[in-house]
């Protein structure tokens, strides 16, 4: 079992490494030609929604008392799965 100050870790790193990505992709996107671009800047505001959203959860956990971090991981967890998901499909996207 992982303590809350565990889970929070974790969830940072991923943040990290999500914005990692981001910021990739958002150099690909000024690189790209005319009509690519605005199809990644489309796909970049959505993902940027979505990390904004985990950030926001990740707030949440932090600031939790010890007694309610598990209850509000569990809703975390659900919104860090949606982004996890959104990013592999972007990846897949930025890929190509």
């Amino acid at each position: 079992m992982t303590t809350r100050q565990e889970h929070v870790e974790h969830l940072k790193q991923k943040l990290d490494q999500w914005n990692g990505e981001l910021s990739k992709w958002e150099d690909k996107a000024r690189l790209a030609k005319t009509d690519m671009r605005i199809e990644y800047e489309m796909q970049l505001e959505a993902l940027r929604k979505h990390k904004e959203t985990a950030t926001d959860k990740l707030k949440e956990l932090q600031e939790s008392s010890e007694g309610a971090w598990k209850d509000l991981a569990a809703g975390a967890d659900v919104v860090w799965a949606d982004v996890r998901s959104a990013f592999e499909k972007a990846a897949s996207h930025f890929q190509k």
